[in-house]
């Protein structure tokens, strides 16, 4: 087992335990390194990889405040190799589109019309509303959806799409050179963004998943993606 697998596994060790919880410190290298019976070179490794995995980062500052800190981000290392794959068109787009409609219109037949991520959703969609440039109409746009689907409460399909965010609206930036009038689709998915909020609101689960999934394939059927589904 390579010593990032050896690190990770005695980090899930001590979470399960209760010796470690999130936001807790690992010991020092040299501690580590003697309990692992390996090199304080690869411990030290080991943590980088594990940085970039999104499950720890670096303590900041000395004495208390030093020290690797456990976080357990789900949605970093995912989110990277995500982004990569869809550069490389080893994950095609129309694939990721279609994840992206199995997972949000499932959210949004299920999201909380009281949730705070759906307050969040309206507050976003207020922005776009006020003018933006096309870039920050995208990334208020990957956020609303993200708020949606956060809006269902559930843990794993949040951190699915938060690993789907870069790959997406890089994507979907690209995808607007072959838009006719950015201008006429921003405001059609302004417009839609309210229905699917208001059905929400409503109660209406059904109607708003068709919506969504309705929102996202039309989106990349005009760009000219063809019909992912």
């Amino acid at each position: 087992m390579r010593t990032h697998q050896l690190v990770l596994t005695w980090i899930e060790d001590q979470l399960s335990s209760g010796q470690l919880a999130l936001g807790g410190r690992l010991p020092a290298e040299r501690t580590l390194a003697e309990q692992l019976k390996v090199s304080r070179t690869s411990v030290r490794e080991a943590i980088r990889i594990l940085e970039a995995m999104g499950v720890v980062r670096p303590g900041v500052g000395s004495g208390p405040e030093a020290g690797t800190v456990v976080i357990a981000d789900p949605t970093s290392a995912l989110g990277s190799a995500l982004r990569f794959h869809v550069a490389t068109s080893h994950l095609p787009v129309a694939d990721i589109v279609q994840t992206r409609v199995l997972l949000e219109s499932w959210a949004a037949a299920r999201a909380r019309a009281d949730s705070p991520a759906l307050a969040e959703a309206a507050g976003l969609l207020e922005q776009m509303d006020a003018g933006c440039t096309t870039e920050e109409f995208l990334a208020l746009d990957v956020r609303f959806h993200l708020a949606l689907a956060e809006a269902a409460g559930n843990a794993v399909v949040s951190a699915m799409m938060g690993s789907l965010r870069e790959a997406i609206q890089s994507y979907a930036g690209k995808l607007t050179a072959n838009l006719p009038d950015w201008e006429a689709t921003a405001a059609r998915l302004r417009a839609e963004h309210r229905e699917i909020l208001v059905a929400i609101k409503n109660h209406d689960g059904g109607r708003a998943a068709g919506l969504v999934a309705a929102h996202i394939e039309g989106y990349y059927k005009e760009a000219g993606l063809g019909n992912p589904s």
